[in-house]
């Protein structure tokens, strides 16, 4: 998994939420425009890996896979 994908499990777990707004992750990203091209590749590879999956609209979810990866990102994370 690219660093991208794991920082937007990172905002998952750090704003604690199992729903997130596009335009959310954007601002954690920056304004920058690749940055926000880097969100877009991002979610299209954690869609790919069964990680979360769109809920309609700008909205994702995490689904059981992501829920698990979150989890354990959370648990192996320094102090």
């Amino acid at each position: 998994m690219n660093q991208a994908a794991l920082n937007i499990l990172k905002i998952f777990a750090e704003m604690e939420r199992q729903q997130l707004d596009l335009h959310v992750l954007f601002e954690a990203a920056g304004n920058k425009p690749a940055n926000r091209e880097r969100v877009f590749d991002a979610i299209e590879d954690l869609q790919r890996d069964g990680l979360v999956e769109s809920i309609g609209g700008d909205f994702y979810s995490l689904t059981e896979k992501g829920k698990l990866a979150v989890n354990t990102q959370a648990k192996n994370a320094p102090e």
